[in-house]
């Protein structure tokens, strides 16, 4: 009967590097996914945006900016 033994710390080496393949491998799979549905909404002329509402900035300007630019005119 053949025996082996894993040592800890190759294990400790091999968790990692599973973890980073699945990392890869998931991120490969969303850009192609990405790629392939924005392709397809062209041909087909499906507006993503479409419906969506888009507000306006919002600029807060404190005193002393509205007192500075009062002083610039």
């Amino acid at each position: 009967m053949l025996r082996l033994y894993i040592d800890p710390s190759a294990v400790s080496y091999v968790i990692p590097a599973i973890a980073g393949v699945a990392v890869v491998v998931g991120s490969w799979l969303y850009l192609h996914f990405r790629r392939a549905k924005s392709k397809v909404s062209k041909k087909l002329g499906i507006d993503e945006n479409a419906g969506k509402e888009v507000e306006e900035d919002i600029v807060i300007k404190d005193e002393e900016a509205k007192e500075e630019e009062k002083k610039a005119d």
